[in-house]
């Protein structure tokens, strides 16, 4: 299997629904939450990617576009978007839709890195 293909078969998507207890005093999704989100996708995504043992090792400028308010739908999706010798990059993309409504906008984006360890949580290199 090529890279791209690799690439293309991790790519991970996620729907969730805001509801109010995710949601702070401006009814909007809260900051950290979103944050949380985008890195359990983007584990998933490298993972999904690698087939080993991946941790974060950080966020790269995490950009919020719009609110996200109650009572919308989310979608994140996580795409790897470049391979290191031990590590790899995620773009997280968080889109918001209207429960009633067709369209979809872009809220948030960021990136993840994350290098793949193992059983001794030592660096080693991702299997490309």
């Amino acid at each position: 299997m090529t890279l791209e293909e690799r690439i293309k078969n991790s790519t991970t998507s996620i729907f969730k629904a805001v509801f109010p207890n995710t949601t702070n005093h401006y009814d909007t999704l809260f900051g950290g939450t979103a944050m949380h989100l985008m890195d359990e996708v983007a584990f998933i995504t490298a993972t999904r990617f690698s087939r080993q043992i991946m941790v974060t090792v950080s966020s790269d400028r995490i950009d919020f576009k719009k609110p996200i308010p109650a009572g919308t739908i989310i979608e994140l999706v996580g795409k790897v978007n470049h391979v290191g010798n031990t590590s790899l990059k995620v773009n997280v993309e968080i889109y918001i839709e209207q429960m009633y409504a067709r369209g979809r906008e872009l809220a948030v984006h960021g990136d993840f890195t994350f290098v793949a360890i193992d059983e001794n949580k030592k660096p080693v290199q991702v299997i490309k």
